[in-house]
């Protein structure tokens, strides 16, 4: 991300508490960054809209350098996706613009680009933490973490409780309950039920994630 880039998600993020992601805030950041208009425009079509998501894509970028200056040698894989969520959170540096963005994305026109934010956040996450799934199970994971990051975040966002120990305790309650379910989901397909769905499964196994050649959200082989 460019230093100019960076100026205007700054700029934004001084007037959004008062105007929401709106043109009006996009404006004044345009004028407040001394960058010009036609510029603006240029990397940002949509305006705020579009600034948003970059806002979304620095934390998204601040948490990967995150990671990979952890050591996470030490800590079980559940504890790896907590350390990752939480990092993602901590990298929001405006609680009121983060409100904004939901409310916005809660509306159904928007509703596409809120879930393509979480999506990305989550499969950063699994990138970092060196997911190989090459079938299904690429998508299951990155769908069941980006419930756990958006519903995280939602709790967050009303928690006032002393350096936010609440939004913790709820984080590692839901990955519990993903890590439940990924061990139910083990043992159906180790027993007579796996052997009995072994002919749907096994049409299943042939998704495959997005090949980076291309736009598509996935490819059979």
């Amino acid at each position: 991300m460019t230093e100019l880039q960076n100026r205007l998600i700054d700029a934004i993020l001084t007037h959004v508490a008062f105007e929401g992601w709106s043109e009006a805030a996009f404006r004044a950041a345009v004028s407040d960054a001394g960058v010009d208009r036609t510029v603006a425009r240029g990397l940002y079509p949509r305006g705020a809209r579009d600034l948003a998501r970059a806002w979304h894509e620095r934390g998204d970028a601040r948490m990967v350098a995150a990671l990979q200056e952890s050591d996470l040698s030490d800590l079980r894989f559940r504890d790896r996706v907590i350390r990752a969520v939480r990092l993602r959170i901590e990298t929001i540096e405006d609680k009121e613009a983060l409100r904004r963005a939901m409310s916005q994305n809660a509306l159904p026109l928007n509703a596409p680009d809120g879930a393509r934010m979480l999506w990305q956040t989550a499969d950063y996450i699994w990138n970092a933490l060196g997911d190989t799934s090459d079938d299904y199970n690429w998508y299951t994971k990155r769908m069941t973490l980006s419930g756990v990051i958006g519903a995280t975040l939602l709790f967050w966002l009303g928690d006032d409780s002393p350096d936010q120990q609440a939004t913790w305790e709820f984080l590692d309650r839901r990955v519990d309950n993903v890590m439940q379910f990924e061990k139910v989901k083990g043992q159906l397909s180790s027993g007579p039920l796996g052997r009995l769905l072994a002919g749907p499964a096994s049409l299943l196994g042939g998704i495959k994630p997005p090949r980076s050649r291309d736009d598509l959200p996935g490819h059979r082989m």
